[in-house]
């Protein structure tokens, strides 16, 4: 499938769309911490609530802009073109991930405004130690894999349950709570609710990010090979698609 949408609203799509993810997240979470003194009861609200909507976001701009929401996976669209498949060349890259970022902060400041919280606030909760970046790390390589992966196998419609469910998981499975997701986690720190992150904690954070992206992307190549040789040997049901970039990509 080949978008044509013009790069300005592909990026106006990676803005809104990033923005909706943020306020789910930081909505629900605030929400929930209000409605229960149980973290684990809380958690639960917040990593359904985060599933479901970035499911729906996924599905509703995928076909726009490829629905990336993340400065990862639009990475992950880059490499994919410098090594001879497609995705984004380094202009598009660079534009996605500030509309990413400016959607993030946007989406943190609208939800702590909607709550009758004061905007722009901080965060302060600190989250660091190597065995949150490990976290990380494992929760983005993960996210990019199965991006990857289903791309590969040219199965990209199973992309937006599938990373949905995925991030789910994650919250629960990963030490860091799997933010997995620079613009992301750089949005959760304008906001000192139950899913904000201390702006000290973002450098650990977004670098453990990015480590899990290479990381991601190398298993799917370990796994899958590259896309062209991935399609050619593909048989049956699993050869249904070319070797295109998926139309939908993403995270949380």
């Amino acid at each position: 499938m080949t978008n044509s949408a013009s790069l300005s609203r592909r990026a106006a799509a990676e803005l809104i769309g990033t923005a909706a993810l943020l306020v789910v997240v930081i909505g629900s979470g605030i929400q929930a911490a209000a409605l229960t003194a149980d973290t684990a009861v809380a958690l639960v609200a917040n990593s359904l609530a985060s599933a479901i909507g970035l499911g729906l976001i996924i599905t509703l701009f995928g076909p726009l802009s490829g629905a990336h929401l993340n400065p990862v996976v639009t990475l992950t669209s880059w490499w994919g073109r410098r090594t001879g498949g497609e995705g984004l060349d380094g202009r598009e890259a660079l534009i996605y991930a500030a509309a990413q970022t400016a959607g993030a902060i946007g989406g943190a400041v609208l939800a702590e405004t909607m709550f009758g919280r004061v905007p722009g606030t901080f965060s302060t909760q600190i989250r660091d130690g190597g065995h949150l970046l490990i976290g990380e790390v494992v929760a983005t390589a993960g996210l990019v894999l199965v991006i990857q992966g289903l791309g590969r196998i040219g199965r990209p419609k199973l992309i937006p349950a599938a990373v949905a469910a995925y991030i789910a998981a994650a919250i629960w499975f990963t030490s860091s709570g799997s933010f997995a997701n620079p613009a992301g986690t750089i949005g959760r720190s304008f906001s000192d609710s139950f899913t904000g992150i201390a702006p000290q904690s973002l450098p650990g954070f977004v670098a453990a990010q990015l480590v899990g992206g290479i990381l991601g992307l190398v298993l799917a190549a370990l796994l899958y090979g590259n896309t062209r040789a991935a399609a050619a040997g593909a048989v049956g049901p699993v050869a249904e698609s070319s070797t295109a970039e998926p139309v939908y990509q993403t995270v949380s």
